[in-house]
């Protein structure tokens, strides 16, 4: 549904507050997206907060031809999450790993569409900006990160954690991890640690950081600027300043020593070197991911830091379809969200089972016809 409506200003101005009562009974009538026309301004909103905004097909297969009608009809387009406790918590990877035990291929058509979605968001030629307010993971990632603002607040909640479901840093994410201040991106990447609040910020995951009480006067000044110097301006009004040290800047040595070692492997063997609690830590974290996605997230990390975006999904799309039809990424699912018993059995069950050729099958082209096009 596409609601049309004029500048804020002059629709505060012009309708009463029954208006705005019926506008949204008419908004949430629509089960998981609000499309909103605001004039030469575009808005959407996730609207799943029963479950944390997480993205499925329909939703997708909203977003993406809204994104493509507004890219050169539009000034701005801002996309936020319904409900105030997320974004977008991620992907629906419950239904796509249902359907892989029924053999169905619900996840070839899911994640072809949701990386074509992170491609056209890549590529945006007007601003983009993303309230990524609450919990921001997965497909909410892909949603947000690759636009031009990423507005965090002390309620953001980031995290890649496919490792632990079979799956691999994706939605780009072979582009973005690299490019973060040393060798965070593949420690994030590999172990799924969270990061909250301004450690978004200072990552440099989120552009802006400002009070989740400020957003809705963000919205309303962002709606009636006409050109990006207006929108700086906006943005910058409203940034935080006093925000503290990063937390994770006491171990970012340790990071860049123990993540630059080019094997899983070798990782292991530096953390076990270094012996500290963190290490120790991190070592646990690690023992809980697949042995596979672990070493698939490391090879197209280091691939993905010399792509453009659009190769890096392409590369991306064969890594999911290959998982999809494999058995971990529907035991993780099974042990994370189906049976919630939290002990996968994975296929290989260790690092050294996962030979050189497993992982290079999964990095193989697929037939014409699956290849992602953009």
């Amino acid at each position: 549904m596409i609601v049309r409506s004029c500048r804020l200003g002059d629709v505060t101005k012009k309708f009463s507050p029954r208006f705005f009562q019926s506008y949204r009974k008419m908004s949430n009538m629509d089960p998981n997206v609000i499309v909103q026309d605001a004039g030469d301004k575009g808005i959407i909103i996730l609207n799943r907060p029963k479950a944390l905004n997480s993205l499925n097909i329909s939703m997708v297969n909203k977003i993406y031809p809204a994104l493509k009608k507004w890219h050169s009809k539009k000034k701005l387009v801002i996309i936020k999450g319904n409900g105030g406790k997320a974004f977008c918590a991620g992907g629906d990877i419950k239904a796509i790993a249902e359907g892989a035990f029924k053999g169905e291929n619900l996840g070839y058509d899911f994640f072809r569409n949701e990386y074509k979605t992170n491609g056209l968001i890549g590529s945006y030629k007007i601003p983009y900006i993303a309230f990524i307010d609450g919990i921001v993971m997965g497909g909410g990632v892909g949603l947000s990160v690759h636009g031009s603002y990423r507005i965090a607040t002390e309620r953001t909640l980031f995290a890649m954690p496919e490792t632990q479901i079979g799956l691999f840093p994706d939605v780009g994410g072979s582009h973005f991890l690299p490019k973060l201040r040393g060798k965070l991106g593949c420690y994030l990447a590999l172990t799924g640690v969270r990061l909250k609040g301004s450690d978004v910020f200072k990552a440099g995951i989120a552009t802006h950081l400002t009070d989740s009480s400020n957003l809705k006067k963000i919205e309303e000044e962002l709606l009636e600027a006409s050109n990006e110097n207006d929108i700086k301006k906006v943005l910058n009004k409203y940034q935080k300043h006093e925000i503290g040290e990063f937390s994770l800047l006491p171990h970012l040595e340790k990071i860049d020593t123990c993540f630059s070692a080019t094997t899983v492997e070798e990782i292991y063997l530096r953390l076990e070197k270094d012996g500290s609690k963190w290490a120790e830590e991190t070592i646990g974290l690690l023992n809980k991911m697949s042995p596979t996605s672990l070493k698939i997230t490391l090879k197209e990390l280091e691939l993905g830091k010399e792509m453009n975006l659009l190769d890096c999904l392409k590369m991306e799309y064969r890594l999911a379809i290959k998982c999809v039809d494999n058995h971990d990424f529907k035991e993780g699912v099974r042990a994370l969200l189906i049976d919630k018993d939290q002990s996968p059995k994975w296929k290989p069950g260790s690092l050294k089972e996962v030979t050189s050729d497993i992982v290079d099958w999964h990095f193989q082209k697929l037939t014409e016809d699956l290849e992602l096009k953009h």
